[in-house]
């Protein structure tokens, strides 16, 4: 993972619009609006890349005790680093963004016996009916690196999205998943293939139907929707940094990742989980969530994401252009971090037809005009093809942070399954990629 220089499912596969099962099922193409599990096998199919780049550098690490100094002081480094108190990155010379976490991140480190799966139950997070939910994890004592890997499954922002969209998630559920879901694909611990084996995980479910993005409690418009929905995934995931700071206090890299409603909000969220961990490195991987342009992802479909999940909260504050005034420009999150992290290991993983995002977006189609309807008209693979190159010529290619992988296929998730082993294009295997994300190698761009 490049070192930073601070000197500072989501639609209807309309074939089984009744079906609900998991989210990338070991077919891979089960729809953001079924409920969880990240599996999914891959495709054969038919890569080159720019460089990262370096900058100053700062003293102090992680769980340092602070120092006088303070983020955007005058000049040098600070001595201290994560830990309590002031310390930190100097503010003048370099570019990379100042260390300016929301915090406090004051919870009690997480105990669980190592390499076990484990719940831990968090009172203040809620799903969207209003039950507590949690995360997990599995630790590794003798790794400094971590996975964070948010799950895919489901939107609520119509009656049909809601009803196929999972609305609690606890420790039942982690339990049935931990021992199937929670040992394939990424999560696997002996496949020397997966450059993250080693590493601690955690787990963070998926109940709050707003792509991990929200912090607002909503009516959901239409016929049969329902009321007073808690869409506080973004709020949830707060309170989980609150525990997994302390408790990887010493982590040496982080990567942030997600599939389908989960590599959406991995996105969304990729600020200011940077920022919790600053100074220390943060990659991202999104598998399959792609927030694009306003041409495929229509001003009055985010509009509607807007005014349930509460973006206005939620958004970075410096990502000005997220905010249109016809209610786009979410896409605009993309340069924002390949500017403010230039020295970051950031990608994008997708089909280019897949078949569930293109029904998701089709409720955009026509100014909105079925929004509320059962079945929307998807973008035809045509489309989103276009929509995704159209992301890697204008947003992604013109900055050394971001790395894309594109797969000719209609599966929906990869990184869940089978299919993060049985992928490559043109000759480059899919946890290849994977691997020079995490090992910060200079940008690469793959597929079609």
């Amino acid at each position: 993972m490049r070192a930073l220089p601070f000197s500072c499912t989501l639609a209807i596969p309309l074939a089984s619009v009744l079906a609900v099962t998991g989210c990338g099922g070991d077919g891979g193409d089960t729809g953001l609006f079924t409920p969880t599990s990240s599996s999914s096998s891959g495709a054969s199919v038919g890569g080159g890349g720019g460089a990262g780049g370096e900058g100053g550098a700062g003293g102090g690490g992680m769980g340092g005790s602070g120092g006088d100094g303070g983020m955007g002081g005058s000049g040098g480094a600070g001595s201290g680093g994560m830990g309590a108190g002031g310390g930190g990155m100097g503010g003048s010379g370099g570019g990379a963004p100042m260390c300016a976490p929301e915090g406090p991140f004051d919870g009690a480190p997480v105990e669980a016996a190592p390499g076990q799966w484990t719940w831990v139950p968090v009172p203040e997070a809620k799903c969207r009916n209003g039950s507590a939910t949690g995360f997990g994890v599995r630790i590794n004592p003798a790794s400094t690196k971590l996975v964070i890997f948010l799950e895919g499954g489901g939107a609520c922002f119509n009656g049909t999205t809601c009803n196929l969209n999972p609305s609690s998630y606890g420790q039942g559920n982690f339990d049935g998943w931990k021992n199937g879901g929670g040992q394939n694909g990424i999560f696997n611990t002996t496949n020397d293939a997966n450059a993250v084996k080693d590493w601690s995980f955690v787990y963070v479910p998926y109940c709050t139907g707003d792509v991990h993005a929200g912090d607002n409690t909503a009516d959901v418009p239409g016929l049969g929707a329902p009321k007073g929905q808690q869409f506080v995934g973004y709020a949830n995931i707060g309170h989980y940094l609150k525990r997994i700071i302390p408790t990887f206090k010493g982590a040496t890299e982080v990567l942030l990742t997600g599939v389908s409603a989960g590599g959406f909000g991995a996105f969304y969220n990729y600020d200011r989980v940077a920022q919790a961990f600053c100074p220390t490195p943060v990659a991202l991987i999104d598998d399959s969530g792609p927030p694009m342009t306003d041409t495929y992802m229509s001003p009055c479909l985010q509009q509607r994401w807007r005014e349930l999940y509460g973006f206005e909260k939620t958004l970075p504050a410096d990502c000005v252009e997220c905010t249109l005034p016809n209610g786009g420009g979410l896409s605009n999150a993309w340069t924002l971090y390949g500017q403010k992290y230039p020295d970051a290991s950031l990608g994008l993983l997708s089909s280019d037809k897949d078949n569930t995002i293109t029904q998701f977006f089709g409720y955009g189609k026509n100014n909105c005009s079925n929004i509320d309807g059962i079945f929307p008209s998807a973008l035809t693979g045509a489309e989103y093809t276009a929509g995704l190159n159209e992301l890697r010529e204008s947003f992604l290619e013109p900055s050394p942070a971001w790395s894309s992988y594109y797969v000719s296929s209609t599966t929906h998730t990869y990184l869940g399954g089978s299919g993060y082993y049985n992928t490559t294009v043109q000759g480059a295997a899919l946890t290849d990629w994977v691997g020079g994300i995490v090992s910060g190698a200079p940008a690469v761009h793959v597929g079609p």
